[in-house]
């Protein structure tokens, strides 16, 4: 039951309750970018939706605006208890299940709704106090620790009314899916609750999945590479793996590079990238899946600040992550699939804002570009940097900072 994309509406046009309403207006929201118009429409009709839109479209505003305002409309009579949630919105990630738990809360800002937040890498006995603390009508959670706590009792899933599976895609990429197909079955029938899958992509498991766990859903979805193509001004450096470095350097050290993601392929790259830059006096950090969580909350927290300029990262940070004013993201190295290239360059030219891409394709992985280019329809300007961002870098000044501290002595006596 397929539905097209919708021109741009704006959220008075819906009939929310008055506390949401008055948390939209209070963060600047007028208009409904298309997900969220296309959505809207059918979930908040109470219909079942599945959502084709990549991260930076809108679509987590779409489905926690749906599950505000019903909970706002049907208010639970009688005694409630502890550890029994009304929506529950599963997450592939810890990033992004603590974004949408932000979104969450700036919504419920004027609500009495309680959002607890439960993910790994994290204390797990500060987040059954914050379950115990009373009543919670959203929960919004990585699927390892959502089975944690249901397997221990102190979560019980059968009160369900809405129920959101985001970046479905990603979690099938991650082997999450045997986990999220148990957290579905403690759940309530699908037509006893009203199911919103998102996935920037629907290979056909997605697809055999949604089918399964929705009840006659909806399709909306949206154009990512035209959102790319809009919002994102793409340009291309072909370059030697020699002068990589040196060229990012210098398109670091110009102006305007205030908040700059720096995306590499793998953590070992990640990690001597941001070392190198750091003792070159650029004030950096690193973002990767070795990094212990409470790390990447400090390394992101700084980011969003402004206190550090530029964040190298691993695809980790290229899907949910919504950071305010990110005005370049540089593929230091080219993804190896086109739709990480979508995902990198969303996280800049948001909020109706133009941002910059800088990609760079060298000997060993310039053939990558039409694989790319296809999923983008049409062709990247392809470009030979100017001699003077090839000046080479300056020599280290700094101690290192991110490098693996090697196994000393000192280690040894321990064992």
């Amino acid at each position: 039951m397929p539905a097209t994309n919708e021109s741009l509406a704006t959220f008075d046009e819906f009939d929310l309750r008055e506390p949401l309403r008055q948390a939209i207006h209070a963060l600047g929201f007028t208009h409904c970018t298309p997900i969220q118009a296309a959505s809207l429409r059918h979930t908040l009709q109470g219909h079942d939706v599945t959502g084709k839109a990549q991260t930076g479209t809108g679509k987590t505003a779409a489905f926690l605006i749906t599950i505000i305002n019903d909970l706002l409309s049907n208010p639970v009579e009688g005694e409630r208890f502890v550890g029994e949630p009304r929506a529950l919105v599963v997450a592939p990630t810890r990033e992004l299940a603590g974004q949408i738990a932000a979104d969450a809360e700036a919504l419920t800002r004027f609500c009495e709704l309680r959002v607890v937040t439960l993910v790994g890498g994290e204390d797990y006995q500060k987040q059954h106090r914050a379950l115990d603390a009373g009543p919670v009508d959203i929960v919004v959670a990585t699927p390892g620790r959502l089975l944690d706590f249901a397997g221990s009792e102190n979560l019980y899933l059968g009160l369900i009314e809405l129920l959101v599976l985001d970046e479905a895609d990603r979690m099938l990429d991650m082997g999450f899916i045997p986990q999220v197909r148990r957290i579905v079955s403690r759940t309530p029938r699908k037509d006893c609750r009203q199911t919103l899958l998102y996935s920037a992509t629907f290979p056909p498991a997605i697809t055999e999945l949604a089918g399964r766990w929705a009840l006659d859903p909806v399709m909306v979805e949206v154009d990512p590479e035209q959102i790319a193509a809009e919002a994102v001004d793409q340009k291309v450096y072909l370059v030697t793996t020699s002068d990589k470095y040196h060229l990012l350097y210098n398109l670091l050290s110009e102006p305007g590079k205030n908040k700059v993601l720096v995306f590499s392929n793998r953590r070992d790259q990640v990690r001597r990238l941001a070392d190198d830059l750091h003792r070159n006096g650029v004030n950096c950090g690193m973002l990767s899946g070795e990094i212990p969580q409470h790390r990447r909350s400090r390394t992101l927290a700084r980011f969003k600040s402004g206190e550090i300029q530029v964040l190298v990262a691993t695809d980790v940070a290229g899907r949910g992550l919504h950071i305010e004013e990110v005005t370049h993201v540089i593929n230091y190295t080219l993804p190896e699939e086109p739709d990480d290239y979508v995902h990198r360059i969303g996280r800049t030219g948001r909020a109706g804002k133009v941002g910059t891409s800088i990609s760079f394709a060298c000997e060993e992985d310039s053939f990558l570009l039409p694989p790319i280019e296809e999923k983008l329809g049409g062709k990247l300007d392809c470009i030979h940097p100017d001699p003077s961002q090839l000046t080479p870098a300056p020599p280290f000044h700094r101690p290192s900072l991110f490098r693996e501290k090697p196994q000393g002595r000192q280690s040894r006596r321990r064992r």
